[in-house]
């Protein structure tokens, strides 16, 4: 089978790409955040350990959403589940830009989270079980390069918006709202699920022979996205911030080009992991971008010092090895467990590492107080050089029939 056929008919297409839109909607909500970031500290005069406190609330949320969405997909299947993530940040998106102060918007933050976490969950496992082992890596970091298309998204409208009509302008749910519609009439349940007639306990993830790998699935899942959180979180932050607080000094129209450029690195990440890993396999593609990103991470931060020439030239390859390894886990994870418990552990996994990547902006935030952005950037890398060890100890999955899970 060839992977682009039926690119715009088939059921497994439409599958992705609706997954693809959500999570892309999804990513752009969130990250304008991120962009609106020094606006809201001049707004409300928040420090940088305050405005790190709301993406931690949004991440924590998103890990109870998470959890919670990949366990009822396996209950009443990974298309309706996917439909209530989608619009539960819709609403949320909405109602950030009513916001107050800084409790109103970790309100509505986490209310986002809980749909970020959830979207994900169901996407991922919808993904997953409409494609054939020969291309599921492919077709899920076709899905995952949504979140790259959505942060240029959110780069794109801050450098449009933020200027004239402030950060309120920035925040809406309609767009969202309106790819349930197309899932709703486009997009079928995968075969794999409605032929499972066993709808096991959430608690059977951690039983033999599945305890063990949860442990370090989630212990995995954990240090990249605490070294993902707390890179990507302050990137725009670090990009504007003055050079005497250890940033770029650029203002709102040039952050939002470099980080254009960064994630136009992350979708060509995205999509050359999904070949990699369905050609030398899921483990090793995994460790290669991971290494690569540890030995990138400090130096990016050091560049505003060395060379602007060098931040431009150092931007894509950060965003192609600092993200695109992200496409294993829908794939990996979803080979990992059987159809029954396939949502319960891809969401808690997943899910629960991002909640205790909650405290990466925050502790990035902290440091960067004391020692600037660009010193405080160099954290990530150790926990992205963890991650190229700790993949080793799961079960290399390419080429599983989940099917037979």
């Amino acid at each position: 089978m060839r992977f682009f056929e039926g690119v715009f008919s088939t059921p497994r297409w439409l599958a992705l790409w609706a997954a693809q839109l959500g999570f892309m909607l999804d990513a752009m909500d969130v990250l304008l955040y991120v962009f609106a970031l020094t606006t809201l500290k001049a707004e409300f005069g928040w420090s940088n350990a305050q405005a790190g406190l709301v993406s931690s609330v949004t991440l924590i949320a998103s890990a109870f959403g998470g959890i919670a969405a990949g366990a009822i997909s396996d209950r009443i299947g990974r298309r309706r589940t996917l439909i209530y993530t989608i619009l539960l940040y819709s609403v949320a998106s909405a109602g950030t830009a009513t916001s107050r102060g800084i409790w109103d918007l970790i309100f509505w933050r986490a209310i986002v989270g809980l749909g970020l976490g959830g979207e994900w969950s169901a996407g991922a496992t919808l993904v997953a079980e409409s494609w054939p082992a020969e291309h599921r890596a492919k077709a899920v970091s076709f899905m995952q390069s949504g979140w790259a298309l959505g942060y240029m998204a959110a780069a794109a409208l801050a450098a449009v918006i933020l200027p004239t009509l402030g950060w309120r302008a920035v925040f809406g749910g309609v767009l969202p709202a309106l790819v349930t519609v197309f899932i709703r009439r486009k997009v079928a349940e995968p075969e794999i699920w409605l032929k499972s007639k066993q709808r096991a306990s959430f608690t059977g993830i951690f039983k033999a022979p599945y305890g063990r790998r949860t442990f370090w699935a989630t212990v995995l899942a954990t240090s990249v996205l605490f070294a993902y959180w707390g890179l990507f979180t302050w990137l725009p932050g670090f990009l504007s911030a003055p050079v005497a607080q250890g940033g770029a000094g650029m203002n709102i129209v040039k952050t939002s080009g470099f980080v254009f450029a960064v994630q136009i690195g992350a979708f060509g990440g995205y999509l050359c992991f999904g070949y990699l890993a369905d050609w030398l396999g899921r483990r090793p593609a995994f460790a290669i971008y991971v290494a690569a990103a540890a030995m990138l991470t400090p130096l990016y931060g050091l560049a505003p010092t060395i060379s602007p020439l060098l931040l431009m030239m150092l931007g894509p390859c950060i965003g192609f090895f600092g993200t695109g390894f992200f496409s294993l886990f829908g794939a990996m994870l979803a080979e990992l467990y059987p159809t029954a418990i396939r949502g319960a552990g891809q969401g808690f996994v997943y899910n629960f590492g991002r909640g205790l990547s909650a405290l990466a902006p925050y502790a990035v935030g902290s440091l960067a107080d004391r020692h600037g952005l660009g010193a405080a950037l160099g954290l990530n890398a150790a926990f992205f050089l963890m991650a190229a060890g700790l993949v080793f100890l799961l079960p290399e999955t390419k080429s599983t029939h989940l099917e037979s899970v």
